[in-house]
């Protein structure tokens, strides 16, 4: 059986643009897919053809058992959805958004008022309960729309970027009450350009570009592909440049000559790839030390998402922004939110 999200050979067109070339996907139940790639790499698009939003020229799609292009409906009632941009009745006040989305659930007035207050407790929004949501601001806009999409526990849960525009507490809070969803059964797709993200929630990371899936792994399997580990080494003087780059090339991962250690003159600064850990790092430090060659400063470092974008895409990644042009396709006119059945 497939996993709770399955995808094979999804294609989509916009025109002469080709947003989705064949992208297969497998999601077991009760776990995370973090879903990364550079703008306009197809995530969006991927994301709104499981959801129903979109429907796909070819290919196959299967959400919580549900034939996603056959029973679109029935998928709409297993599955929540938050979106890029927040889905909220501005005119309505907050308490009045959440009471809503519960009782399109079919949830009982009762039951549905006090899920709405206990959201808006959990994502900090109970001051501001009875005011209209046009007063929100962006990120108070942002935390709504995301409480309106946990208002039940569907079985599958997409949520595209859905900690864009949150301040690092409120980041942390939604990180939570994710952990909480999965621990619960819930399996969940997660786009993102944050990798910091991925660590924290997915239980494996899809990359893709131009519309494919390129590669596929945990973090660290990802992170692995692009050099593992790194020494950077920032020298006092610049004459040592010449001294350290040598020390340093001697522990580079493929061996001293191969051209892995980098120089930036400018900065003083000497990278090269290295698998040790904190013991090599000491080791390094030792001999530097024995060397009399000063230095500034020293690290151990991981590749950052940059890193991992740029060795796998060839594409450098640019956070908090939207999935390019043709991921902003907007839905067709009179689709609901998948949320809202």
């Amino acid at each position: 059986m497939p996993g709770a999200i399955y995808a094979e050979g999804l294609v989509k067109t916009f025109g002469d643009v080709r947003a989705l070339d064949g992208v297969d996907l497998e999601v077991p139940e009760g776990t995370v897919l973090g879903l990364l790639g550079p703008n306009g790499a197809g995530k969006t698009t991927t994301v709104r053809c499981l959801t129903t939003l979109l429907r796909p020229d070819s290919g196959k799609a299967v959400v919580a058992g549900i034939d996603v292009l056959r029973h679109p409906d029935a998928v709409r009632r297993s599955i929540g959805l938050s979106g890029q941009f927040a889905a909220v009745d501005e005119y309505l006040t907050g308490r009045e958004n959440l009471q809503m989305v519960g009782q399109l659930y079919q949830m009982k007035a009762k039951a549905a008022k006090a899920r709405a207050d206990e959201l808006l407790e959990q994502f900090n929004l109970a001051d501001a309960a009875d005011r209209t949501a046009k007063t929100y601001s962006g990120g108070m806009r942002r935390r709504l729309d995301l409480a309106a999409a946990l208002v039940v526990s569907p079985p599958v849960m997409f949520m595209d970027e859905p900690t864009t525009g949150l301040d690092p507490r409120n980041r942390q809070q939604l990180w939570e009450v994710i952990k909480q969803l999965v621990s619960g059964g819930t399996t969940l797709l997660l786009t993102t350009q944050y990798l910091e993200e991925a660590d924290h929630l997915a239980h494996d990371i899809a990359v893709v570009d131009h519309g494919r899936v390129i590669a596929q792994g945990t973090s660290d399997q990802l992170k692995a592909r692009t050099g593992g580990e790194r020494v950077e080494v920032v020298v006092h003087d610049r004459e040592h440049i010449p001294a350290a780059s040598a020390l340093l090339d001697k522990y580079s991962l493929r061996g001293p000559g191969q051209g892995d250690t980098s120089v930036e003159e400018h900065m003083r600064k000497i990278t090269t790839p290295v698998s040790g850990g904190a013991k090599l790092l000491a080791e390094i430090i030792r001999e530097l030390d024995t060397d009399g060659i000063e230095i500034d400063d020293i690290g151990l470092r991981r590749p950052t998402l940059d890193d991992v974008f740029l060795s796998l895409t060839g594409h450098v990644a640019e956070a908090a922004a939207d999935d390019g042009a043709r991921d902003t396709e907007k839905p067709p006119s009179g689709t609901a939110p998948a949320r809202r059945p």
